[in-house]
């Protein structure tokens, strides 16, 4: 169905899945929508179909609309590379990367993600969601970590991401749990809040056990019977704990804010809170939106 007054669109294209929202002028949303089309299943002349597909009820029969788009989409298998900033920076700058589309209804404005030469990491997407709280707390000054497939640690200070860690726990437990002998035993629809706990303490005391405790899950399931979802909980705690014992400079005595997925963030939230770290958990496509809308108006400030 068309729409009326939508003043932009904003998309998060990630590596598996794009989501679009019509935009009002207030910000407000309007409309919104999602595809299976992420940067990993096009060729760089797919990307402008694919997103006339998402969004062509939302386009104007005359004027044009601009989109402002975050994530793989600016990576360099994306519609177009959007060069690295590199911290210590602003989460959000000038150095964008624009398209002029075939189809003249709209243009695409691309936001460039984060690098850090030592030690090397990057970042897309969740700059922008860093940048979406920004725009609600100025004067943060602390920790904001992004769980996820690979979860990002970034300490900001005085307006600017100075640093980051990401740490590819997301990824690691998807392979264990589908691809390894684990899948035997972790195959679960509930999960063990007090298994999860047991587990991330178990890690943080003694990390380097660890490949001797992912196979104990195994053991455990022939031996004694081991429920798949205390299985499925400990698995997720050893991994989390794991992270938690790499990360500890960003997270030890901070201000620490989780940005993701409810549930995702919810046991990351769990972990901390066992170490003392009371975090404050805001909802991602909130937060993602709130970072597109800061890049709009910096657009319309210049």
């Amino acid at each position: 169905m068309a729409l009326n007054h939508v003043a932009w669109i904003a998309v998060d294209w990630g590596t598996s899945a794009m989501r679009a929202w019509a935009m009002g002028g207030d910000d407000r949303i309007l409309a919104e929508a999602s595809s299976a089309e992420g940067m990993g299943t096009l060729e760089p002349s797919g990307f402008e179909p694919a997103l006339i597909r998402l969004i062509s009820d939302w386009l104007p029969a005359d004027g044009v609309v601009p989109v402002f788009a975050c994530g793989m989409v600016g990576a360099r298998q994306g519609w177009r590379e959007a060069q690295y900033r590199n911290v210590p920076c602003p989460p959000l700058g000038p150095e964008v990367t624009r398209i002029t589309p075939e189809d003249r209804r709209f243009t695409v404005t691309i936001l460039p993600g984060l690098a850090q030469k030592r030690p090397a990491d990057v970042m897309r997407g969740e700059e922008t969601q860093i940048a979406g709280y920004q725009a609600q707390r100025p004067d943060f000054d602390g920790v904001i970590a992004l769980p996820g497939t690979h979860t990002k640690w970034a300490y900001v200070s005085a307006g600017e991401v100075v640093s980051f860690q990401t740490c590819m726990t997301g990824e690691m437990f998807a392979l264990l749990a589908d691809r390894s002998v684990l899948r035997h035993s972790v195959q679960a629809e509930t999960f063990d809040l007090d298994a999860f706990r047991a587990a991330v303490a178990d890690t943080l005391s003694d990390p380097q056990k660890l490949a001797a405790r992912l196979f104990g899950i195994r053991a455990e399931t022939l031996l004694s019977g081991l429920q798949p979802a205390s299985a499925r909980a400990r698995l997720s705690g050893l991994l989390i704990g794991l992270e938690l014992a790499a990360t500890r400079p960003y997270w030890l005595g901070q201000d620490v804010v989780l940005i993701g997925a409810p549930r995702l963030s919810g046991l990351y939230r769990e972990a901390l809170a066992a170490q003392g770290v009371a975090a404050e958990v805001e909802d991602v496509t909130a937060m993602t939106l709130g970072g597109l809308a800061a890049a709009r108006r910096g657009e319309h400030a210049e």
